[in-house]
């Protein structure tokens, strides 16, 4: 085990400048990516490989991000917390050179795995450097710093498709990386006791397996493949099989991915079921409001930038709110306010329409923000309060999982709701063979040269369809905005926290 990362050796605060580099990455690359993909997407084309870019990438975090917590909790948090910013900035740098959707998507795995590897050890690096009354505030910090630096992207993100390139979306991670390996290599120092390490490499392989069928079944069932076809009824299968096979592995092995004892603790279990809920909200927010402000409403990549980022105004306010409040009202209050806030932001997107504009969107967008400020951070810092330090970085790793698996399945499960509406939609023309039109010819409305030359006809049955499509994915997100304040309302009250944790 490690003895104890604060000793003299360890500069706390330019490590601690080291991880806010690193966050500061992570912040940029999720909404710069966002706001870029339209672009993106008209440039390479094949619109209905549109979630995949974002699947792919948080498919690797989620079936990663518990190996990784597990290993920095046998081999330290340094080595690790290296070798995940190396291989995400080898990734970001062979995405800038992608040619098509398929290659994108497969660089796009390889910064998912240095992801998996980044975010986890970050916070887990925090949470050992500072005790219970300094880590409220330090990660109150954190995730104002996160949300601070990602007001940033959005703007960027359409200023770098608009004006330069959309590469550099990707390569401006570069710097970044190398100045936070700089920082943790040199001021960051720790001990390990030599032992006999078990990893539980065939835990995360089922995982993989599991994840990676189920993702399939929910972005090609009723697009590519019949949901009643054999690829589905068998791609289902697998991933039971995986699943419960995952179970028994976990079960049986010395040292598990993911100890399945920690789920039995009714605070982590809660916060993580609601973690998992928020992420597949704030991953619909992300993924496809740009595409909807570019491609129906007809602005500009920086407008759409904009209305991404008034979440990234809300979320670090709330978050820095929150780091004082639930010392206050405690924890699980905290969260319920930001389970309301959820829920607004949830109606104001059913209730989003062409001509309301950019602005309801970002209005939208900010309680979604600042609904995360409000719960995400009393769930990390009670979850890691309840567990010794043996078990605080699985204990993290399990609550960024969570939250990756959840944007993995709403990518996944809305993207997939997108384009099944989508078909629909554009079945109904298909008599017509001047009007015969698919899926990826949505590219069409991402592009102003390329939409302009559309024909009036084809312009409103494409935009009609975007329209109707992503009313469903925002009915969606509000539905499970409403499962998320479930659980939050089901979360053990402050006096039960000792006993529940303990």
């Amino acid at each position: 085990m490690l003895i104890s990362i604060r000793n003299k050796k360890t500069y706390r605060p330019l490590v601690l400048t080291a991880i806010i580099l690193s966050m500061f990455m992570a912040a940029i690359e999720g909404t710069i990516v966002s706001t870029a993909m339209p672009g993106i997407v008209s440039e390479l084309g094949s619109f209905s490989l549109f979630s995949w870019v974002f699947s792919s990438y948080l498919l690797m975090q989620a079936v990663t991000i518990l190996i990784f917590g597990k290993l920095s909790d046998l081999f330290g948090r340094k080595p690790i917390f290296i070798f995940g910013v190396v291989v995400f900035l080898i990734g970001s740098f062979l995405c800038g050179y992608a040619q098509s959707m398929e290659q994108l998507i497969l660089f796009r795995f390889m910064q998912g795995l240095g992801a998996g590897a980044v975010q986890p050890i970050a916070l887990t690096i925090v949470g050992d450097m500072y005790s219970v009354e300094e880590r409220s505030k330090i990660q109150g910090y954190l995730a104002s710093v996160w949300g601070i630096s990602a007001v940033i992207g959005p703007a960027l993100g359409g200023i770098f498709v608009q004006y330069i390139d959309w590469a550099w979306v990707f390569w401006m991670n570069i710097p970044l990386g190398l100045l936070s390996l700089c920082g943790v290599m040199m001021f960051l120092h720790e001990k390990t006791e030599q032992k006999k390490q078990v990893i539980d490499y065939k835990g995360a392989f089922l995982l993989f397996i599991s994840i990676t069928s189920f993702m399939l079944v929910l972005i090609e069932g009723g697009v590519r493949w019949d949901w009643l076809s054999l690829p589905i009824v068998g791609l289902t299968i697998i991933g039971g099989g995986g699943l419960v096979l995952f179970i028994i592995q976990e079960k049986r092995i010395v040292e598990p991915m993911m100890p399945l004892e920690i789920w039995k603790y009714r605070l982590i279990l809660l916060a993580n079921a609601a973690t998992c809920t928020s992420g597949m909200i704030i991953i619909g927010v992300s993924s496809f409001l740009p595409t909807f402000v570019q491609g129906v409403m007809e602005e500009t990549p920086i407008v759409a930038g904009f209305t991404l980022t008034t979440m990234s105004i809300g979320w670090p306010i709330a978050s820095t709110i929150a780091g004082k409040l639930q010392l206050k009202i405690g924890y699980r209050n905290t969260a319920l306010f930001g389970g309301v806030l959820l829920l607004i932001g949830g109606l104001l997107f059913v209730l989003l329409t062409p001509e309301r504009g950019p602005l309801w969107a970002g209005a939208g967008s900010f309680f979604i923000g600042a609904g995360m400020g409000l719960s995400s951070t009393p769930f990390l810092v009670a979850i890691q309060s309840s567990v010794d330090w043996k078990m605080r970085g699985i204990a993290t790793a399990s609550n960024m999982f969570m939250r990756i698996l959840g944007s993995s399945i709403g990518a996944a499960l809305l993207g997939s709701i997108l384009n099944s509406r989508l078909k629909e939609h554009l079945i109904a023309y298909q008599d017509d063979p001047e009007q015969s039109l698919t899926i990826d010819q949505a590219n069409l409305l991402l592009d102003a040269e390329k939409r302009s030359n559309l024909a009036e006809e084809t312009l409103t049955i494409l935009q009609d369809g975007l329209t109707l499509s992503l009313k469903s994915v925002y009915m969606g997100l509000s539905i499970i905005a409403i499962i998320t304040f479930v659980f939050i309302i089901l979360l053990p009250k402050n006096k039960d926290e000792k006993s529940e944790t303990s």
